[in-house]
């Protein structure tokens, strides 16, 4: 018996328009953070800039969604091998690595603190908070698709079309805000 699922043609369209809004919204993603990247830019130009060292926790959460990706993707592969205990544990790992990279968010901006730069203060320091907390807020918002992933993993029928486009789209998401955490923390090391 084929273990893949099979899909008709009419879902298949469907499925193929899901993906395509996501990625829509991704590219709306894209524009908003260009379009702070590029403000910090010119506002940096301007003068009076707060020059400081990033805080590492934002290294280090930019691990944490690198190692998330990976975990990501191999639930994605243990949902498609039918590798039920695979895919539970991986989809909870990468839930729990989504979870340490907000805690460690909130770490930076503590240190950021503690080194005497606030949101209200300088511009160079408001603009880290308006960043790494806009990109935050879109990393909550793949978690609460990853909690829903894990609710797809404890369901009797598991193996469905919806499950897999669910999945897979969570997947894209996931990837696409990890790359955008590694494209700002280079930003705001080369600046």
């Amino acid at each position: 018996m084929n273990s893949q699922i099979v899909t008709s043609a009419p879902l298949k369209r469907f499925q193929d328009s899901k993906k395509f809004a996501l990625l829509l919204a991704c590219a709306s993603i894209v524009m908003l953070f260009v379009a702070f990247t590029s403000a910090y830019v010119v506002r940096k130009a301007a003068g009076n800039w707060l020059e400081f060292r990033l805080p590492t926790a934002f290294l280090y959460s930019a691990v944490l969604m690198l190692l998330s990706s990976l975990t990501a993707h191999l639930s994605l592969r243990s949902f498609i091998s039918r590798n039920v205990v695979q895919f539970r544990s991986w989809t909870f790992l990468t839930f729990a690595l989504g979870i340490a990279f907000i805690a460690m968010q909130v770490s930076g901006w503590y240190d950021l603190k503690s080194i005497g730069v606030s949101l209200d203060g300088n511009p160079s320091g408001s603009f880290i908070y308006v960043i790494s907390g806009t990109h935050a807020a879109h990393v909550l918002g793949g978690l609460a698709a990853l909690f829903l992933s894990l609710r797809i993993a404890f369901k009797s029928n598991l193996f469905t079309e919806n499950n897999k486009l669910h999945l897979e789209m969570v997947n894209i998401y996931w990837h696409f805000v990890d790359a955008l955490w590694i494209y700002l923390v280079v930003f705001f090391i080369l600046q």
